[in-house]
């Protein structure tokens, strides 16, 4: 199995998975790129974790090209062949999926979990966490947590280059040895113009401070100075 990324638009990654000469994306939200990067070869599956436009975008255009299938929450309803709640599983490229409702960004975002890697579109960034747009806090809350629960080895792989600017606002609300650490790591690979990804949970739990946030009302506090920052 390989595991790679597309950039999109200016700080997107469409992920896909590739095994067995069948491929998969996350989150295409444009066709050319994905395009682009198959070439001649086609593609399988696409698998949606909300309804924003830069997730979505391409997926019209990519199914009607390659027939893939679409897998997604009910938010995406318009796109899916096949329509995802909490705690579902499912099984394609050989590899079995399980899905986490982590709302909150969206009302309906889901995160798959694919053995040791997690999906996680815009719930959950490296040293950060996707906005509130809902305005329903608990349930953001409650999502991250289900992530925080999972098992430290787990590799995270959300949908954005956001890891500096995560890092820079982590910062100016907590203090701690690995937090400086990632931080001159992340510093120095975008300057190279290179991805950060992917993160793990283990080190989220010791740089996120929305991992690190004791209660609902710290988390609140946190994403609020966040979208001022």
């Amino acid at each position: 199995m390989f595991i790679n990324y597309i950039k999109a638009f200016n700080d997107n990654y469409i992920w896909t998975i590739e095994n067995d000469g069948e491929v998969l994306v996350v989150d295409p939200g444009e066709e050319a790129p994905v395009i682009d990067y198959l070439k001649n070869r086609k593609l399988d599956y696409i698998l949606l974790t909300h309804k924003h436009m830069d997730h979505v975008g391409g997926v019209k255009e990519l199914k009607n090209k390659y027939g893939a299938k679409v897998y997604g929450p009910i938010e995406t309803k318009e796109y899916n062949d096949i329509t995802l709640k909490d705690g579902d599983e499912f099984e394609i490229l050989g590899e079995k999926f399980k899905v986490i409702l982590t709302g909150g960004h969206t009302e309906d975002h889901i995160s798959y979990l694919m053995g040791d890697r997690l999906f996680c579109g815009d719930a959950l960034f490296l040293a950060g966490c996707g906005r509130v747009f809902t305005k329903d806090y608990k349930k953001a809350f409650e999502g991250l947590n289900k992530l925080k629960n999972l098992d430290d080895e787990i590799e995270i792989y959300p949908a954005h280059e956001y890891s500096l600017a995560n890092l820079k606002f982590a910062k100016s609300v907590i203090s701690n040895e690995d937090l400086d650490r990632e931080y001159d790591r992340v510093k120095k690979i975008r300057e190279e113009d290179k991805i950060t990804l992917p993160s793990t949970i283990g080190k989220e739990k010791k740089i996120n401070p929305f991992f690190l946030a004791r209660d609902l009302d710290e988390f609140i506090q946190f994403r609020n100075k966040k979208d001022k920052f």
